[in-house]
């Protein structure tokens, strides 16, 4: 019928497309006053070439592996991209990258790395570039345009793909007001420049060529990224081609779009499909060159992919104010289609067709707000039930850690009274009908209501009985901190300097991982906590065994003196020492007293061991922005062909924490220990890290 005739992918717009993607490339370095001064031929053609300019605002998290997907797939990724952004895993989603090949189209790519690791066996030619060595400003850049003037000559691709990192480079370092920002700047306007001279200079008569010029983000005013600052979510967004209508007049202000319209955009300037789960809205300036009739036929195209995403996520679509404006545009479409075909061509045809035109834009904007609001909805009722249990535990565990802290190393979960008391089940009773409340009014799906009800009676009892823990937990301590106190003497279970350094040290470590940017060296704050304890636990060793404390023995030369003193040690320690000859009382006594000395030697030293230990681990496995790069031992091992290696280190280390802990346990907490530890190697063999000494050629065990 019509309608399959309307969504038939239309021929392409342009021959070549070269996309520049300089990363963190704020809109005022092209629409301000930086841009002006430093890139004099962009703003030329901004200003009076054949160009169509935008500020494009790119959600959170603004990190550039979220930002590419946004970009080439029109989706809007999540927050949990932030930490996948530091090994990206291949892109499944459909996306613009994977439509071209598919076509094809021939892509080549030069730049961030990323692309590589996104789209594995996409490109014809790539080169890419590490993001993580921050340092450099220069050469990252230099291993991009050295392919330039080869591939610029060449013919054999359709897609060209520029990732420059200098610029974000810069702005980590230095920050955005950083007297590098302008020759960096400058040297991009040079690239553009030999670019579009380029593709001007081999356009074809029947399809001209597409320069497309874009930021994945912003910078804050301290050089970093990652947020919803202004400067973080607005990057330029250019579209220079000959088949635009040459500027004139003043210069205006940007209009602005979002970074998801981009995938649709050049969906149809490639004559491609729009990606399936695709938000954007096309940018109607680049194809307003064409005809009323061809600017229709693009629109519908995007209305109909964004209607039938709605189908596909939303129960009752039918109702959505952006569906319904999209059906009355699509038959006031066929309408004008019939007087169109019945040769009409009249003034008032071409005004109808601006109206029309106009209800489809309305449509495409209200579908993509409805959209782009279901991606933002998340399971509320589901992640609160497990940050409940998250907190509970937590708290269980903080209650417990003076005990656990102590001499004697106690670690008491108070569980079995709190099962049997009336509590518990009041508050079972009272979530399981707060889960029938929620989960009968629930308008959209829930994980946690889509469980079994006996999966839910199970989490209910087990909040519960957490709850009822922390409070049984809160009642002793206050329990005893009612009781007096025997003897002047400090409670074992009172906090030291050590202690204290050891929370405060996580606490604080636990706060620097807040940081916007994720690339930069927030470890090194556990290396510099390890350091810090070493060294106190030396000065507590040094007072200990140093410092005269009042019930020591003063030890003499001769054996009487030091039965004396044993005597008197014996008095101070309330134990009974049998009589003894005094010549073996003196072998005694000195071989004691050499094993006492080796003792204290041995603990003085043994944090040092610690600190030379730690640096050698830290030389094998290389972390950080400036080392992360560096061939290591972690990362032969962490290789596919080594991983029969790994496995029999991490089996062995297993059976050390077992037979090192194992000691001093109960044959229950053995058994316990011992599940936990395989249910460790379990989990690390079924994600495909080790394997089990009865698989052959590295296969996975199923998940």
């Amino acid at each position: 019928g019509m309608v399959s005739n309307w969504t038939k992918i239309p021929p392409p717009l342009f021959h070549k497309v070269v996309i520049v993607l300089i990363d963190a490339l704020r809109d005022d370095f092209v629409f301000g006053s930086k841009g002006k001064q430093f890139m004099p031929y962009t703003t030329q053609v901004v200003e009076k070439g054949t160009s169509h300019s935008f500020v494009a605002e790119a959600k959170p998290p603004t990190v550039t592996m979220p930002r590419i997907k946004a970009l080439m797939t029109g989706s809007i990724p999540g927050f949990i991209d932030i930490v996948v952004n530091l090994n990206s895993p291949a892109l499944l989603d459909d996306n613009l990258i994977w439509q071209a090949k598919t076509a094809g189209k021939r892509i080549i790519f030069y730049g961030d790395d990323t692309w590589v690791k996104l789209f594995p066996k996409h490109f014809v030619e790539y080169d890419g570039t590490t993001s993580f060595f921050v340092s450099d400003f220069t050469e990252v850049d230099d291993n991009v345009t050295r392919h330039l003037d080869r591939v610029l000559k060449r013919e054999d691709w359709d897609l060209l793909i520029l990732h420059y990192l200098g610029l974000d480079h810069i702005g980590h370092m230095t920050g955005p007001n950083s007297p590098l920002v302008g020759p960096k700047l400058r040297e991009m306007d040079n690239i553009l420049k030999k670019i579009h001279i380029s593709l001007l200079s081999k356009e074809e008569a029947s399809l001209p060529n597409l320069l497309v010029v874009c930021g994945d983000h912003g910078m804050s005013e301290t050089g970093s990224h990652g947020g919803s600052s202004e400067g973080e979510v607005h990057t330029p967004l250019l579209f220079i081609s000959s088949a635009f209508e040459k500027r004139s007049g003043s210069p205006t202000k940007p209009e602005r779009v979002q970074q998801t319209d981009l995938a649709s955009t050049l969906a149809v300037g490639l004559g491609l499909p729009i990606s399936r789960n695709s938000v954007g809205n096309l940018i109607l300036p680049v194809v307003g060159g064409k005809t009323i009739r061809e600017q229709l036929r693009y629109v519908h195209l995007n209305g109909f992919q964004l209607s039938r995403l709605l189908q596909e996520n939303t129960p009752a679509y039918e109702k959505d104010p952006g569906y319904e404006h999209f059906k009355i545009a699509e038959k006031s479409h066929g309408n004008w289609i019939k007087l169109y075909l019945e040769g009409n061509n009249s003034e008032i045809l071409l005004n109808l067709g601006k109206k029309l035109l106009k209800q489809y834009l309305e449509a495409l904007k209200t579908l993509s707000s409805s959209l782009s609001k279901q991606v933002a909805q998340y399971d509320m009722y589901s992640m609160m039930v497990g940050t409940v249990i998250i907190l509970e535990v937590l708290l269980l565990l903080l209650l417990s850690v003076p005990k656990a802290l102590s001499k004697r190393a106690e670690f008491e979960v108070p569980l079995s009274p709190p099962l049997f008391s009336l509590l518990f089940y009041l508050m079972c009773l009272m979530l399981c009908a707060v889960h029938v409340i929620v989960c009968t009014s629930a308008e959209s799906l829930c994980y946690f209501c889509s469980m079994s009800w006996l999966t839910a009676v199970g989490v209910m009892m087990l909040i519960s009985a957490l709850m009822c823990g922390v409070l049984s937990a809160i009642a002793k301590i206050f329990e005893n901190s009612q009781l007096p106190l025997k003897n002047s003497v400090v409670s074992s279970s009172s906090w030291s300097e050590i202690d204290v350094l050891i929370l405060a040290g996580t606490i604080g470590h636990v706060l620097s991982l807040g940081a916007s940017s994720f690339i930069e060296e927030e470890h090194q704050t556990w290396y510099f906590l390890i350091n810090t304890l070493c060294l106190v636990l030396c000065q507590e060793l040094c007072r200990n065994n140093f410092l005269i404390k009042e019930c020591d023995p003063h030890h003499s030369a001769n054996v009487k003196q030091n039965s004396d003193s044993i005597m008197e040690t014996s008095e101070c320690k309330n134990i009974d020492i049998p009589a003894a000859d005094s010549s073996k009382l003196g072998k005694a006594t000195s071989s004691s007293e050499f094993i006492k000395g080796s003792e204290k030697w041995i603990s003085l030293a043994t944090p040092w061991i610690i600190l030379i230990c730690c640096r050698l681990l830290r030389s094998l496995n290389q972390t950080g922005v400036q080392w992360a790069h560096r061939p290591d031992f972690g990362h032969w091992l962490t290789s596919s062909d080594h991983k029969p290696e790994l496995s029999f280190l991490a089996a062995f280390s297993l059976l050390m924490i077992f037979f090192l802990v194992q000691r001093r346990c109960s044959l229950v907490s053995k058994i316990a220990m011992a599940l936990g530890l395989l249910g460790v190697y379990s989990y690390r063999a079924a994600v495909g890290n080790v394997i089990f000494p009865w698989q052959h050629g590295g296969k996975d065990i199923s998940k």
